[in-house]
Order: C-alpha cells, then structure tokens, then sequence
C-alpha cells in the first residue's frame, strides 16, 4: 500500500494522509491548511488530492485543520462516505458553514480592495456556503469501539482521543496479500485530566503509527496553575477598568474557558459584576451540542449536570450573535472578559476586539492554545510590537497571557506515557502534526526512551508500507517541493530600496498628505524586514 503526506507534516496544520491499497484510494482526514500566506496556499492545491478518486474519508474529529477541506472535495467531485463519530458529524455541520462564511466574506473584502485599486475583482472564495451545505450527505456516523469495513479488506474502528467532543483515533486494518497490517492514526491526542472530556484511550499494538507531535518538546502547566493564571489576568483588567480578550477555538476550548471560569466565580476570584461575553455565534451552537452529547463528557461533568449545576453557563453570561451585538461590546466601558473566534487570531470577530483592545495598556490578552507559525496569535505570543489588522498597524500594549494548561494537545511526557501503552517493538513511527522543532526532540526523546524507528515525513512524501519491512520511499520531498530560491528576491528587493532612495531627492516637494502617505508605507516595509529578522 502506498501513503501520501498531503499536510500536517512539519507543520500542525492541514492533515491529510491518502493510502492507496489494491481495493481503495481513501483518506484519513481532509484538514485546511493554516498559517503563512505560503501554507495557505496548498488550499487551491485540490488536483494533488484529485477528489473524484478517493473512495472515502476518515474524519478523526472536526477541527478544520482536519476537515476544512471536505468543501473542497466535494466541490471537485468526491462523492463517497465520510465516516466519523456522531458528535464529530453533528460538528462539522456548523463548523464547515462558518469556514464558508469566512471564505465568502475574505473573498468579497479582496474584491473590494481589487476595485478601489482599479483592478479587476476576481478574486473567488475557497468554496461557498452551498459547497459546505453538500458535505452533509455524505456524513456517515459510528460510534466508538465498533469496527465496520469501508471497503473490500479495510476494517477501521474509532477509539476516544479525549481531545475534544467526539474526537477518535482510528484504527486501520487493511489486508493485502495474504496479510492484514494495522495503522493507527492518532489524531490529535487529548490531555489527560482536562476538564469536560475524557482521558485519551491507551493501545497497545500497531505496524505502524502515526502521531501527533504538537507539544513534543514542551509540557503543559498544571491545571491550578493555569487557573490562577487565568484569574491574574482577571484581576489586572479588572483593577485597570479595561477587558480581558480570550481568543478561543469555537469547539472544546470555549466551552473549557466557561468551565474554568465557573470555577473561579464559584471559588470567588471572578468579580460577580465583571460580564463574560461569548462573541462567537459558533461557539454557542457548539455549546449546544455539547449538552447534546453529554455522555461522550467525563464522569466529573455529568455528575455535575445529574446535580443541577451546569458548568458551560454563568450568571453573567451574555451570548453575542449578531453584528450589531459584537460592536456593542467595544463600546461599553466597563471591564469584562470576552471570548471570541479563531482560536489563532486569524480570522472571525477575535480580531475586531484585538484592533479595539490590544493597544490599551491595561487589556489582557490571554491565548489558550497554539498558535501556528505565521498567524497573528503567534506573531503576538513571540513578543511582535505592532501586528497589522484589518490594513491597520495595531500597537501591542496589552499585557499578553500565554496559558497552554488549557491545551486540549497532550504536553511531551503525556504524548510519551501514551506511546509507552503499545507494546510491539516492531513498530515503525511517523511523527506528523508538529512543527520541525517539537518533531525532532520528541523524535530523540522516541529512539532514546523505547529504541523505535521515527520518521518525521515532510509535505508530498509519498512512501509504500509491507509487512515486516521498514517503509519504501518512492516520491522524494525535495521533488515534490523544491526549496525556496531567496537570493533573487533580495536582489529585487534591493534594487527597488536603491531605486526608492534615489527619488527622495523629491520628497520635500510633495504635499503633507504625500509624505505622510509614504512615511506609512516606509515604516510598514520596516516592519516587515523586523518580522524576517526575527523569523530567521
């Protein structure tokens, strides 16, 4: 059998594993891609997946970095099943509208650009809201723990990931010539002891295993820790009059921030007049599912619902859902704590409330989960003075909060514990779903601690698996993605800042508002030479 990389290798986002068997061409996962302008645009790459041969998908659980590009697929002419867990369908029904919403919205902005730039506006959405409506269809539900067959000699069974409602790692057997191998995809593994789900199930043999590495080189705080964390970041907006802004991934994420702070209002460290809005009309549909599917929570969580207590609501809770809510919000004066999407700072209302909150030196700004390379969130977590919203250079004045004990990622020793369960010493390992840095030290960490063969693949590496050998590579990565060639484009540059210099000679003949006008410019080109200085 043969298995494609098609993202999610040296990077966290875009998973997308094709295999390729002599009875079926499926996928597990369909993930966006996220993050730079040069990942973003693997999402137009749609003739690499070639939708109308893949036979079906396997959807570990519904983030969009695992499922955004299900539009995609079947607007390029998949037409098969898409298995996946029954909250994890209910899911991705709101989740891939609202990546339409914004697909629609980005686009419909660029046009407006293009023409007030007398350009032809043909910039097109990644897909529509009816692309997203199409996938539903095509959902196929099963639960955990049952093992059904896709296709002739596949057999594949969920088991709880404990990463967020609904979230699976898959179970792949697949037989070929006279033997059965078994993969085991990962997902994205859940950190044990997390409020609202489930610890992550443990298991013990696999041929191969592909796992996630998001934290590989790096642990988690604690849970008191980050909730004391959570509650410093409180206390300082709220002595200085001014709003905690929490940007929080519409599923899982939102609804452990609304636990934790039913916790800190219970323990008396949330100031019972301070108002908790919850700028996400996502997350409240998703909230609604959660209660939906209340079972698939821990045991500490349903005790509390059998009991009367529901820890996803706040007396001072006030749900936005329309625009005109979300302006409110930056219009009132009072402090207050509020949660909005993405997660990344990237996209959604979050970054209207950073444009109105981030220069205030008396705001929090407080990331409770990853930021990918390349997005505001991680711009801002890396110490980035100013960051552009919206075509406009905002001041980072806030006091910036990163809090990743609300991760719903496994920390490094947790990822370990839970490779230690499998119990086959023959075992080949693929790290995906990690940035170079955390793969290569989980990866040492690997080979030291269990003596296992670890590959990191990298994007479009394309190898064959066979039983009781190590892997094949039959497509290269440095074919299927050539390095960047970066001594022209500094050329070029410096060309055209020599060019630049020779007409300033003219500057003072300008008028006020033209030199103001190339000032903006000057220092927006400075800013960006800082952000490759510090990415280098």
């Amino acid at each position: 059998m043969k298995i494609k990389f098609l993202g999610a290798a040296r990077t966290v986002t875009g998973s997308c594993y094709v295999i390729e068997t002599d009875q079926a061409r499926f996928a597990v996962d369909c993930g966006m891609h996220q993050g730079s302008d040069q990942i973003e645009r693997r999402n137009l790459d749609t003739d690499l997946y070639n939708p109308s041969r893949i036979d079906f998908f396997i959807i570990t659980h519904a983030h969009i970095d695992h499922s955004g590009l299900l539009p995609r697929m079947t607007q390029q002419g998949f037409r098969g099943p898409i298995y996946a867990t029954e909250p994890t369908a209910d899911l991705l029904k709101i989740l891939l509208l609202d990546s339409a919403h914004i697909q629609e919205v980005e686009a419909a902005g660029r046009n407006k650009r293009l023409l007030r730039s007398g350009l032809k506006a043909d910039a097109v959405p990644l897909y529509t809201t009816k692309d997203a409506q199409d996938v539903a269809p095509f959902l196929k539900t099963r639960k955990y723990d049952d093992t059904f067959s896709p296709a002739p000699g596949i057999r594949v069974r969920f088991q709880d990931a404990g990463h967020i409602l609904g979230a699976a790692m898959a179970e792949v057997f697949i037989e070929e010539n006279g033997s059965t191998l078994k993969l085991v995809f990962s997902g994205d593994i859940g950190r044990p002891n997390q409020l609202l789900m489930k610890d992550p199930c443990s298991m013990q043999q696999a041929d191969f295993l592909f796992m996630e590495s998001t934290y590989g080189n790096r642990n988690h705080k604690g849970e008191q820790e980050s909730l004391d964390e959570l509650a410093e970041a409180i206390r300082y907006s709220y002595r200085n009059g001014e709003k905690v802004i929490i940007p929080a991934f519409a599923v899982e994420r939102t609804q452990e921030i609304i636990y934790s702070l039913h916790l800190l209002l219970r323990d008396g460290k949330l100031p019972k007049d301070m108002p908790v809005y919850l700028d996400s009309p996502l997350a409240i549909k998703a909230t609604e599912i959660f209660r939906r599917y209340a079972s698939y929570l821990d045991g500490e969580t349903q005790g509390l619902m059998k009991n009367g207590e529901d820890p996803l609501n706040l007396p001072n809770l006030k749900l936005s859902t329309t625009t005109a809510d979300s302006i409110q919000i930056n219009e009132t004066k009072e402090p207050a704590i509020v949660i909005s999407a993405s997660g990344m700072a990237n996209a959604g209302r979050i970054k209207h409330h950073l444009r109105h909150n981030l220069w205030r030196p008396g705001a929090s700004i407080v990331f409770v989960g990853f930021q990918a390379e390349g997005t505001p969130g991680r711009r801002i977590v890396d110490g980035a003075k100013k960051i552009r919203i919206n075509n406009e250079d905002i001041a980072v004045a806030a006091k910036v909060f990163t809090i990743n004990g609300f991760s719903a990622h496994a920390g490094q020793d947790q990822l370990l514990e839970w490779l230690r369960g499998f119990q086959n010493k023959g075992m080949q390992v693929f790290l995906v779903h990690g940035e170079s840095s955390a793969q290569e030290h989980l990866a040492a960490l690997i080979r030291e601690k269990f003596g296992l063969s670890v590959t990191l693949p990298e994007y479009l590496e394309e190898i064959v698996l066979k039983p009781g050998t190590a892997f094949q590579e039959i497509k290269p990565p440095a074919t299927a993605a050539p390095p960047v060639e970066l001594s022209p484009l500094l050329t070029d540059l410096k060309v055209k800042l020599d060019g630049v210099a020779d007409k300033m000679g003219k500057f003072q003949s300008l008028s006020a508002s033209q030199q103001a006008e190339i000032a903006d410019l000057l220092k927006q080109a400075a800013l960006k030479i800082d952000e490759i200085k510090n990415k280098s």
